[in-house]
């Protein structure tokens, strides 16, 4: 008889890995993340509300390299110590279709909170649950115009179906956005079958090119993501990143974080 374990089935280290991070995630100190158990509630919902107003003029995507089912994620704590950070303005949070990896696309007020946030707070609860992470900084000036073509909800846009996944996108290029050919790509991404809405991503300092699209089944972004995406990276010759999530199972911890897909 074979000894080989399955190839879907889980070994005994990403078992206890798993293990490890569910209970970091649960244990998470408040202090760590600059709030004491006394004080989360009250502060957190009041700079929440008082960033309801703010527009955004910053994103920033965030993944943990964690396999945590997110029924295991204490969202609710997370949600009171990022709602505390400077000019947060609202977040999405994701969940990795079959993998399980914790993050999100935020809003922030200005590219400095945005790196702020990136460069304290989530390395801080990075090192607590023992994981590496990626963010990534998008500087939305440039790309409004663009997002708003596409119905994105960040900017005024209105979508009449609420999300079943969304894909991250992200090509290897340093293109500025003005330069780069949303006018043409927009009319063809209406064709997609299942999109709802997108959001053009800029980097920060990189001009990667990329965005967050929200469709309305988890089967329509895997077709986009594994079929549609490949070929368009494949034109600009340039290696490319996607992610697929899970809307269904994160809509009550973003609708706690003020997610234009909710409102």
């Amino acid at each position: 008889m074979s000894s080989r374990v399955p190839r879907h089935a889980p070994g005994k280290a990403a078992l206890m890995s798993r293990r490890r991070v569910t209970a970091a995630l649960t244990a998470i100190p408040l202090a760590a993340v600059g709030l004491t158990a006394r004080s989360a509630a009250a502060p957190a919902q009041s700079n929440q509300k008082e960033n309801q107003t703010m527009p955004a003029k910053a994103f920033v995507y965030t993944e943990l390299q964690a396999s945590v089912p997110f029924t295991d994620v204490p969202w609710e704590k997370l949600n009171a110590a990022i709602a505390a950070q400077p000019g947060f303005v609202d977040k999405t949070w994701l969940s990795g279709l079959g993998t399980h990896s914790v993050g999100g696309l935020y809003g922030f007020a200005s590219v400095d909170d945005a790196l702020l946030y990136c460069t304290e707070f989530f390395p801080a609860l990075a090192r607590d649950f023992g994981v590496a992470q990626t963010t990534r900084v998008f500087d939305n000036q440039a790309t409004a115009e663009a997002s708003a073509a596409m119905d994105a909800p960040h900017f005024g846009g209105k979508i009449t179906t609420e999300p079943g996944a969304f894909v991250y996108t992200e090509v290897q290029v340093a293109v500025p956005f003005e330069n780069a050919p949303w006018r043409d790509r927009n009319p063809v991404l209406r064709e997609q079958k299942g999109l709802l809405s997108k959001v053009w991503l800029s980097g920060h300092n990189t001009n990667s090119l990329g965005g967050l699209d929200a469709f309305d089944t988890v089967e329509n972004a895997l077709d986009f993501a594994l079929n549609d995406f490949p070929k368009t990276a494949a034109a600009m010759n340039a290696a490319y990143y996607t992610r697929v999530f899970d809307a269904r199972v994160t809509e009550a911890a973003s609708r706690g974080l003020n997610s234009p897909y909710y409102l």
